[in-house]
């Protein structure tokens, strides 16, 4: 080696140093190191290996000397086999005349330029194997000398530092953003109430922190085995429209991954059998983050992940970690949409309660005394009528007095029976029954397996309230002649069953418009009970509702 060449090496080295130390970006820092390897040694094509988390691999391949159509025609990058994969194990330089003649390679894929000379260096750091630089076909058909494989290692020295500087400045800025996005979401859930902004900004602020393609967050549905996506955000059009699909609970990586309650990472969604295919080439997901939502160690929610932008789609543990961080911010915005929704139910439903209670003692004490005050007076008024016609329109106004009175008491029975606050459960569903009954002509069976012990006073009041509008509901359209009422104690819960032998429907074509379907869910919920509706068209309706007792 001349003078001046040494010269022109040092300089390019320094100068690459230099370059190397200001380079923020690792990307750009990876590709500039392996322009400035090969400008060092007159290799034709050169290549940086980034060593991947297990340390057995390459997570990343950049390469210089090869042009875009030769690097198509070769295909996939290389894992990280034979003489590359000896570099990886062993993180020692290697120099070879002839790379294809060497036992320990693997050869080349189709496509592939011929590659005779080689050097391998590796890129270490304290005792740390980043990666390695591989340098092939010195210019003039030459070997690759020990000054060269001294000034490579050099080189690698210098890169070492920079690559841990350039990881140290990504990691920081990468969790300044997340602080950032961490307090952007929780000034959200101290001024917004909605829940699906929240939601959809947690998705947002998620699909930025990980560098996904598309972020999904589902929820489970009231009343409903299945979960819907509450909030969708991707690149481009990725997220029209999924905002509302449903999810089967049992069917569906998601709703497998609410029911164990734990996070999972998935590199291939082809390899994962719980994954439905279908739908996964409908979004062209490739890989995923599944992140359960945790609320006071119960899973209420899961937050879904798809394919990683950059060279590689897979995520990685740290990514999991940030999705995790986010997914718990979710909860609490989850959890106090629903204590706000729980708390407005039950001030309406209370407020409801009392007017019915008041309007019921209006109507028993006032209106029925005055109606029977009426009928008093009309008694009185028979001995002073002289003619026929005159006792006919006296008696046709007092059966219709005397009916308006039943109506009224009836009336005042239905929005709230004297016998649920004094008896309890059983004796007021008995009383409802009867007076269904005589009303419709249908025959009506009541099982009850409940002591006379009382229940809580919430919970009595909401199977009663099922109990009522299931049975109206009968009345109305079932074209019902028989229905049977089941009042059964179960562990730690109360079960009622309202079931009869009408012409049935489809219960998924109710569950959208059905005002008195939306109560009955609001009271189950609201007690953290279950409300299931069994039908059949042609073959009658089953409903059941469980609330569990402390």
């Amino acid at each position: 080696m001349t003078q001046q060449t040494a010269s022109d090496r040092l300089r390019v080295l320094v100068d690459a140093g230099i370059a190397l130390s200001s380079e923020l970006s690792l990307d750009a820092l990876l590709q500039q190191l392996v322009e400035t390897a090969a400008q060092l040694t007159g290799a034709r094509y050169a290549a940086l290996g980034v060593i991947d988390q297990t340390g057995s691999g390459l997570e990343r391949f950049l390469t210089t000397g090869i042009d875009p159509e030769t690097q198509a025609t070769i295909g996939d990058l290389p894992k990280g086999r034979g003489i590359l994969g000896l570099l990886i194990r062993e993180a020692t330089p290697l120099r070879l005349s002839n790379l294809g003649e060497d036992p320990r390679s693997v050869g080349f894929p189709p496509g592939h330029p011929p590659m005779r000379t080689f050097l391998g260096v590796p890129i270490l750091l304290r005792g740390m194997a980043y990666g390695n630089l591989y340098l092939t076909e010195k210019e003039g058909g030459e070997e690759f000398s020990e000054d060269d494989q001294e000034v490579i290692q050099l080189l690698a020295a210098q890169a070492a530092v920079a690559i841990e500087n350039t990881r140290l400045y990504e990691t920081s800025t990468r969790w300044l953003r997340h602080l950032e996005s961490l307090n952007e979401i929780g000034n959200a859930l101290a001024g917004e109430l909605e829940l699906e902004p929240l939601l959809g900004l947690v998705a947002r602020r998620l699909r930025g922190l990980v560098q996904a393609r598309l972020v999904l967050i589902a929820l489970p549905e009231p009343g409903v085995d299945g979960l819907r996506i509450a909030a969708a955000d991707g690149e481009g059009a990725d997220a029209y429209g999924l905002v509302g699909t449903e999810l089967a609970l049992g069917a569906s990586k998601t709703g497998r991954v609410l029911q164990r309650g734990r996070s999972e990472r998935v590199d291939s969604v082809l390899d994962d059998p719980e994954i439905d295919q279908q739908a996964a080439r409908r979004m062209g997901a490739r890989s995923a983050l599944f992140v359960p939502l945790i609320a006071e160690a119960r899973p209420i929610g899961v937050a879904i992940v798809h394919d990683k932008l950059g060279t590689t789609a897979t995520f990685t543990d740290e990514d999991l970690r940030l999705a995790e961080s986010l997914a718990a911010r979710a909860a609490i915005a989850v959890q106090l949409s629903e204590r706000v929704s729980r708390d407005t139910v039950r001030r309406v439903l209370e407020a409801q309660e009392l007017e019915r209670a008041r309007l019921a003692r209006e109507l028993h004490d006032e209106t029925g005394q005055a109606l029977t005050s009426i009928l008093l007076g009309l008694k009185t008024l028979d001995d002073r009528i002289d003619s026929e016609e005159g006792r006919t329109a006296a008696a046709e106004l007092r059966e219709l007095v005397v009916s308006t009175l039943h109506d009224v008491r009836r009336l005042a029975v239905e929005l709230r029976p004297a016998a649920l606050d004094d008896f309890g459960l059983v004796p007021a569903i008995e009383r409802l029954l009867d007076t269904v009954a005589e009303q419709s002509g249908l025959t009506v069976d009541l099982q009850s397996q409940v002591s006379d012990q009382r229940l809580p006073k919430d919970a009595e009041t909401a199977l009663y309230r099922i109990a009522q509008e299931a049975l109206t509901n009968v009345l109305k359209h079932a074209a019902a002649g028989h229905v049977t009422v089941i009042l059964s104690r179960s562990g730690r819960g109360v079960r009622l069953v309202v079931q009869d032998d009408g012409r049935g429907f489809d219960p998924g074509d109710a569950r959208d418009g059905s005002v008195g379907l939306v109560g009955m869910q609001e009271r189950m919920a609201l007690l953290g009970g279950r409300l299931t509706i069994e039908s059949t068209e042609g073959a009658g309706t089953m409903l059941t509702a469980e609330v569990p007792l402390q």
